[in-house]
């Protein structure tokens, strides 16, 4: 094949990667980028908030240690902006075009943390999740379940910067962890949940075979 072409895929596919902080969810991104690409399938990746200029500036703020007064609804809305954008500029192209979209972190990571994390109204983000996903739901999301335990102590042993969320105290982790579980209780046909205490390459392994399942 050549470098515009790829086997396309009619009507494209969009797999999410859902998780608390230190799952292990990015690395699996890339992992099965890695090897849809080698199969020749088209491939965009994107992440939450970010993906486009827009929505990664959104994302310096939503990030920022500095801004530690953010209320709570004012980080809703954000995240809500910056995944308009993303789904608008990227995401509905991308499948339009019958690639796969791997997109690590959708509108679950805002009813996960803002919804069960910050204590908002989960109607009022259902909606508000609908209208800044422009209609599209993920066709697969992987939901990597970890401990929140274990995830602080991923998180203490590695000496990089810690955002603002990723600050949060570990009860946060678990309000988010548990409402993680319930959303895929309810969505049992979209939702893959994994290990994530499992070895890496298990993991990866799982995940090409599940998605293989839809080509």
């Amino acid at each position: 094949m050549g470098d515009n072409e790829y086997k396309e895929i009619p009507g494209g596919l969009f797999i999410s990667f859902e998780g608390i902080d230190y799952c292990g969810k990015s690395t699996q991104v890339k992992l099965l980028s890695s090897k849809l690409s080698h199969d020749g399938y088209g491939i965009v990746v994107v992440r939450e908030p970010g993906g486009t200029e827009i929505s990664e500036q959104i994302r310096a703020v939503l990030l920022d240690n500095a801004n530690i007064k953010m209320a709570p609804e004012a980080e809703l809305l954000l995240y809500e902006a910056s995944r308009a954008q993303l789904t608008r500029q990227l995401i509905i192209p991308g499948k339009d075009a019958g690639k796969v979209v791997l997109c690590d972190r959708y509108f679950d990571s805002t009813t996960a943390y803002q919804g069960y994390g910050r204590g908002l109204d989960l109607d009022s983000i259902n909606k508000m999740n609908l209208l800044a996903s422009c209609g599209i739901k993920p066709d697969m999301t992987f939901l990597f379940d970890l401990p929140a335990e274990a995830a602080q102590a991923r998180f203490s042993s590695v000496p990089l910067f810690k955002d603002r969320l990723e600050e949060e105290k570990i009860d946060f982790h678990r309000r988010v962890r548990n409402g993680y579980l319930k959303i895929a209780e309810l969505e049992r046909e979209r939702f893959k949940v994994i290990d994530a205490e499992d070895d890496i390459d298990n993991i990866a392994e799982k995940i090409f075979t599940e998605v293989k399942k839809r080509f």
